[in-house]
């Protein structure tokens, strides 16, 4: 197997961020090679990797559109490892609540049952786990040029949660132990919308006549921000131009709008944009709350790294800080957007050589 790409990455006990995989909080693999897999709604991104002395080597990377494809193996078939049998262990990442070991995927009409993987890959070392389960794994690959603080706060040792807006959004937890955080995936992201001011319920009952359930992943997503702006763009009357209406039908609307409101032509858009900032401050001090997170809140998925640089952090910090007599322990936690786009699959990767004996 040849390298095609070096990734200088330490992991494990020399991390960034520590991170453990069960009961282990070292990598007992020498020299190994491993398949990652970073499965959501939108793509699928496989790669193989070598770890060998405390780093990760890239040998082959790919990437596909999930919903071009019926299954996972047959992404695998076409992702044409030649050496599989040099492979010691499998994780992929997946979009969707995994039990024993089987996960029907919440953005795609797969199943992906591990057993039936075993058998077709003949590899008893394969492992399935949540998709933010993978990112929080993927921290501990991280260095300090990946993260884009968001939001200063106190260095006090404590639990950390990880949520991510894109094509859904996801959330998870990491529990501190003392020595390392241990990731646990959430369902969270589909736990009721909770409006905060007036206008807050016109848009959930905008949502509701939509959708019937108002989650926060209706407004905190891709999808989200297309909602948020047809129903602002409608109340306020101002209609779009023919040059903007053509972009809207050519490429991703959330990104045209998003982009649109960073260049600061078009108030709708603005608004919408702030809207979704409002409302993932909102919900991300909520998290901070319900899980003490004094470790810190990491911010993933597809959108925020393309606008972080534009936006207007006051916006998040304001509504950040909502919480009453609790706003001394928000003052606490540090606020961190992840830049790296590979950090679920990096994690993927983490958590199979982690499981090598």
């Amino acid at each position: 197997m040849k390298m095609t790409e070096r990734l200088s990455i330490p992991i494990g006990q020399n991390s960034l961020i520590p991170l453990a995989v069960g009961n282990k909080y070292k990598i007992s693999a020498k020299n190994s090679f491993v398949l990652a897999g970073d499965i959501g709604g939108t793509k699928t991104n496989l790669a193989l990797f070598e770890y060998n002395e405390g780093q990760l080597f890239q040998i082959k990377k790919n990437s596909y559109k999930t919903k071009d494809y019926t299954s996972l193996l047959e992404i695998i078939k076409e992702f044409e490892i030649s050496e599989m049998n040099k492979i010691d262990s499998i994780c992929f990442g997946v979009a969707g609540p995994i039990t024993k070991g089987k996960v029907h995927g919440t953005n795609f009409p797969w199943d992906i049952d591990t057993e039936e993987l075993v058998k077709a890959l003949d590899l008893k070392s394969i492992y399935l786990i949540n998709d933010m389960e993978a990112n929080a794994y993927g921290l501990a690959a991280l260095e300090e040029k990946d993260l884009d603080p968001l939001k200063y706060g106190s260095k006090i040792e404590g639990n950390a949660v990880i949520i991510s807006p894109g094509t859904g959004l996801g959330e998870a937890g990491l529990y501190w132990d003392g020595k390392a955080y241990h990731p646990f995936a959430t369902e969270g992201g589909h736990c009721d919308f909770s409006p905060r001011y007036d206008f807050d319920l016109e848009i959930w009952k905008y949502f509701q006549q939509k959708y019937g359930h108002v989650s926060w992943e209706r407004l905190l997503s891709g999808q989200g921000i297309r909602d948020t702006y047809q129903l602002i763009r409608n109340v306020s009357g101002v209609k779009e131009s023919d040059a903007f209406r053509a972009r809207m039908a050519e490429e991703d609307p959330a990104a045209v709008i998003t982009k649109t409101a960073l260049a600061g032509t078009d108030p709708v858009c603005i608004e919408t944009l702030e809207l979704f900032i409002r409302f993932l401050a909102i919900e991300t001090s909520q998290l901070a709350l319900k899980f003490k997170a004094t470790g810190g809140i990491y911010i993933g998925g597809g959108i925020m790294p393309k606008i972080i640089k534009g936006m207007n952090r006051e916006v998040f910090t304001d509504n950040f800080m909502q919480s009453g007599r609790l706003n001394s322990l928000l003052e606490m936690v540090p606020v961190n957007v992840i830049l790296n786009e590979n950090t679920a699959l990096l994690g993927a990767a983490y958590y199979a050589t982690m499981s090598i004996e």
